[in-house]
């Protein structure tokens, strides 16, 4: 299956999640490549569409090494794998430090994109988290993670194109895992479009402001 562009992909994505349109769904869109399939989706279900941030936690020395992710939100979630920030001796202090400095960068960045808008509340909803596809899913599985925490009903995790293996592991972190392709042998995502330019700032804004007009 291949796609013209994300925006091709968002509208096929939004006829496999049609089931959820009008249960009071959120969508939250992986930025920046999600932003435009996410908005399709949001548009297709007339679901609000927010963005769900994650950033690194690297390891002591090691800034490439992760041990954990920070995800915003109403009430921002830290993710940590315990075995490997215990191997790497980070310890609460650092995981506190390096979680103030990464939701910085967030509410920076949410700010580029959204100005003053606060994030959607998830507790109690139906959340489908949309890329604009999965690679080893390691961003999507911080998302899904965080999602629980802050107390999401039901967690979605929709996407154009994954490796199968990729798919299996991630259906232990959400409830539904939606793929439309899982090619194999898989190489990257964006074999599976036609169009896969880089998605611009400004591309995410206008795509923002698109759903919410």
């Amino acid at each position: 299956m291949m796609f013209e562009d994300r925006t091709d992909a968002g509208r096929r994505l939004a006829q496999a999640l049609a089931a959820h349109a009008g249960e009071g769904t959120i969508v939250l869109a992986l930025p920046r490549g999600g932003v435009p399939v996410a908005a399709e989706v949001a548009r297709a279900l007339r679901a609000p569409l927010d963005l769900v941030m994650v950033r690194k936690i690297g390891a002591p020395g090691h800034p490439e090494y992760g041990i954990g992710a920070v995800v915003d939100g109403a009430e921002p979630q830290i993710v940590v794998d315990e075995a490997a920030a215990r191997l790497a001796g980070a310890d609460d202090a650092y995981l506190a430090d390096a979680m103030r400095r990464e939701l910085a960068e967030i509410e920076r960045r949410r700010r580029a994109y959204l100005g003053d808008r606060r994030p959607l509340d998830v507790a109690g909803r139906t959340v489908v988290v949309v890329d604009d596809g999965a690679a080893t899913g390691s961003t999507a599985k911080a998302a899904l993670r965080a999602l629980k925490k802050a107390g999401a009903a039901r967690r979605i995790l929709a996407v154009p194109v994954a490796p199968i293996e990729t798919v299996e592991a991630l259906r232990t972190e959400a409830d539904e895992v939606v793929a439309l392709t899982t090619p194999y042998p898989f190489h990257a995502v964006g074999l599976s479009y036609e169009d896969f330019d880089q998605t611009t700032d400004e591309e995410v804004v206008a795509a923002l402001e698109g759903v919410r007009g």
